[in-house]
């Protein structure tokens, strides 16, 4: 993998994560540190398995 596929990689990743992670505070009630971090870390892992989705449909 080469340096701008790698950016593009954590590009996608991280834009991922940024909607996952807004979409789960506008679901939680209460915003507080346990929250967050739970929330972050769900996202994170959502947003992984959503880029190997699309790479899995697209075929790259």
């Amino acid at each position: 993998m080469n340096r701008r596929a790698t950016l593009r990689a954590a590009v996608e990743v991280l834009a991922w994560w940024a909607a996952l992670g807004a979409l789960w505070l506008v679901y939680i009630s209460t915003v507080d540190t346990l929250e967050l971090a739970v929330g972050g870390g769900c996202a994170l892992l959502a947003a992984l398995a959503a880029r190997g989705a699309r790479r899995a449909v697209s075929g790259r």
